[in-house]
């Protein structure tokens, strides 16, 4: 080959890989500030996705003939394989992290006494993608089997206190918080596209001035979610039991 296709291999990859990125930057933005939907902003970066694949192998391959050409276009191939190695990396580590979780979207620490929304309203698709929610149950029990209710040692009250300040300091929207009740529900976010996330913490007396906490997390659309609802719960409640 010459240095002609040297170079049009070399630019055909920056160009592809910056088109790639661009329009899934834009489709992510606009689902981010509610001007599309949210699943139509994540289809922008899935339909993206083989254009960037495409420019890392191009890359890669133009790459390769400017070595041997004595590198008449190394920038524009280097660039090009960088910007589509950052995307597709991403996303395959993104994929990688949530392999293991199960096809539901709806997380909980109690199956058998599963917390109630009363101030917010989940689509009725809530059991999109199960036929029934015997199944939901089956999947969590054998994808998340660590999802527990804890017990802490702090009034009931204090502990939805807690847990306010805590859903505040994440950016969550609070929906309805009554302490003395042991109630709070939120809408939590996830994604640079903000994904609707809505969340209830329930908390009853547990003697001695303890509580029990369950908590749940459920998606507004989508199937599955990669295990960021179970990842949440997991996290928040490892906050709200280390707070002093």
């Amino acid at each position: 080959m010459t240095h002609k296709w040297t170079r049009g291999l070399s630019w055909l990859a920056l160009l592809l890989a910056l088109g790639a990125t661009i329009a899934a930057f834009t489709g992510m933005t606009l689902a981010r500030v509610d001007r599309i939907g949210k699943l139509e902003g994540f289809g922008y970066l899935v339909q993206s996705a083989p254009f960037a694949a495409g420019a890392l192998v191009i890359g890669l391959i133009a790459l390769i003939l400017n070595w041997r050409k004595g590198w008449p276009a190394r920038r524009p191939a280097l660039l090009g394989f960088l910007i589509a190695l950052g995307f597709v990396g991403s996303l395959a580590v993104r994929v990688a992290m949530g392999a293991d979780a199960p096809m539901i979207h709806d997380a909980t620490t109690d199956l058998a006494d599963v917390p109630q929304f009363e101030a917010i309203t989940l689509p009725e698709d809530n059991l999109r993608g199960l036929r029934e929610p015997s199944e939901w149950v089956s999947l969590h029990e054998i994808g998340y089997p660590d999802l527990r209710s804890v017990v802490l040692d702090r009034p009931v009250a204090q502990t939805i206190r807690d847990a306010e300040k805590l859903a505040k300091e994440r950016g969550w929207t609070i929906r309805t918080v009554d302490p003395e009740a042991g109630r709070l529900e939120a809408t939590a976010y996830a994604s640079y596209i903000r994904f609707e996330d809505e969340v209830v913490i329930r908390v009853r007396p547990d003697g001695a001035d303890r509580s029990l906490v369950d908590m749940r997390s459920t998606s507004r659309v989508g199937i599955g979610d990669l295990g960021v609802n179970a990842d949440r719960i997991r996290d928040f409640l490892e906050d709200l039991a280390a707070v002093r």
